[in-house]
């Protein structure tokens, strides 16, 4: 596992504290060395951090208490979810509380006529799915893991569905918070759109937790179309596949997923998930739409995909055939772990424009082969971004440098295209390096909204900055 920095502990602070949180919330305040190392993991190499106490909150009120509380005695607020991001996001560099949200999962409101829901933010994108559907209306963003939506907003988290739908930040109209001295603030209305002041809903959007805790969440949603296809198609080289892809974004179609594995990433679906995959680089798409729609759509496809050698082009309307290829792909990440057993997956990812993607992902692949990295592939392509995943030995220190080395040139190769060093995975702290890189003087009003906001830097330090 990778290291990363600690920051100073504020130890007399964080008794005090975890002392008033105990004598309001019992046996709902953890201390034990298990439940904090959990709440210090992610799916991730970087070296967790564990908070000094997990809490479990039911209401806003609850969590404003926790808030104020810290803001008087200076200790960090940590927010959890489901512990499924992918960057150090929840780790706790300077100790501190964790927040977890899972006991405040309740969805408080579907309002099916202006297609618009209420939830908390424990409130899983699978369990919001299953509770919609006799409504005949769903969540369209999918980010693979069932993460919370509280998390899917903190981290502006996207998906398998983004080329249609969009990422969260398209998705939540409003939120409720806590801000870093336990004011309890609405961001919005529900309203489609509105002109009222600074935009603070997209602000909390993808600040990382670092900002305030989302306590409330007002989501868009969208009818369950008419029709749904799955399509397969393998293609000689990753270079034709991306091509396929900028035809089809540029032709207009409108794909509702498209989704991009390389040679090495289909071999380890076949062997994962029981799959006859073609062994050579794949693309998995999805059509939403009416019966006649989704036909032509895919029949077009087709066709953009023979112009540039793509084969075994396959698409069904059945739901059982459609639902087993989405599972394979979402079980990409375990997959890859039993190409290497006992190593572990050293996820990252990047975005670029699409013309530029074909020139990204050769040149990733190239330079993984180059340092004797194991690193499949894949990737949401319909929007330049794509995921590849060293699978390294945790012990051995070499190897570990190599994969980091690789990750940063990555980064770096990703901003000189006009991308960005992570398309949805976040900063946390495994990018930080990058950001400024990236964004330059922008980094800066970032960071002064910070110091503004939360001027004791109680909210999830250490990350993004």
């Amino acid at each position: 596992m990778a290291r990363v920095s600690t920051l100073p502990r504020n130890e007399a602070g964080t008794e005090t504290v975890i002392g008033i949180l105990r004598q309001a919330f019992g046996d709902r305040l953890q201390t034990g060395a298990a439940i904090r190392q959990q709440h210090g993991h992610t799916t991730t190499w970087i070296e967790t951090q564990p908070p000094d106490a997990v809490v479990f909150p039911h209401s806003t009120e609850e969590v404003a208490d926790i808030v104020r509380a810290c803001a008087e005695h200076r200790v960090p607020v940590i927010g959890y979810g489901t512990g499924t991001s992918l960057e150090g996001h929840v780790n706790a560099p300077a100790g501190g509380i964790c927040v977890d949200f899972t006991q405040m999962d309740r969805i408080l409101a579907v309002h099916a006529e202006d297609l618009d829901c209420v939830v908390q933010p424990g409130v899983t994108r699978e369990q919001l799915n299953t509770h919609l559907r006799d409504q005949g209306l769903f969540f369209p963003i999918d980010p693979g893991a069932n993460a919370s939506l509280g998390g899917m907003a903190s981290t502006r988290a996207s998906g398998t569905n983004a080329v249609r739908y969009g990422t969260m930040k398209d998705n939540v109209i409003a939120l409720e918070a806590v801000m870093p001295d336990g004011r309890i603030i609405r961001t919005a209305q529900r309203a489609r759109k509105s002109s009222a002041g600074y935009d603070l809903t997209r602000l909390l959007v993808g600040a990382e937790g670092t900002l305030g805790l989302i306590t409330e969440i007002t989501l868009r949603l969208h009818g369950i179309p008419e029709a749904m296809s799955a399509a397969r198609c393998s293609f000689p080289t990753v270079d034709a596949a991306c091509r396929a892809v900028m035809a089809t974004i540029q032709y207009g179609i409108p794909v509702a997923r498209i989704e991009l594995l390389d040679r090495v990433a289909v071999r380890a679906v076949n062997a994962y998930s029981k799959m006859d995959l073609p062994e050579a680089p794949l693309l998995l798409l999805e059509f939403h739409g009416s019966e006649a729609g989704v036909a032509e759509q895919a029949e077009t496809f087709g066709t953009i995909a023979e112009d540039v050698g793509g084969a075994g082009f396959e698409w069904t309307r059945s739901a059982e055939e459609r639902n087993r290829l989405w599972k394979a792909r979402h079980d990409f990440y375990w997959a890859s772990l039993q190409l290497r057993p006992g190593a572990t997956g050293f996820a990252t990812d990047v975005c670029v424009p699409i013309s530029r993607l074909a020139e990204c992902v050769n040149a990733a692949t190239a330079r993984a082969e180059e340092l004797g990295l194991l690193a499949p592939l894949v990737g949401h392509v319909g929007d330049g971004n794509f995921h590849i995943s060293p699978i390294v030995d945790p012990n051995d220190a070499d190897e570990i440098a190599r994969t980091e080395d690789f990750a940063g040139w990555l980064a770096e190769l990703a901003i000189s295209m006009d991308g960005t060093c992570t398309g949805e995975h976040g900063i946390g702290q495994g990018k930080r390096d990058y950001l400024k890189q990236e964004l330059g003087p922008a980094t800066e009003v970032m960071a002064a909204l910070k110091a503004a906001i939360d001027p004791h830097n109680i909210m999830n330090p250490g990350k993004i900055f």
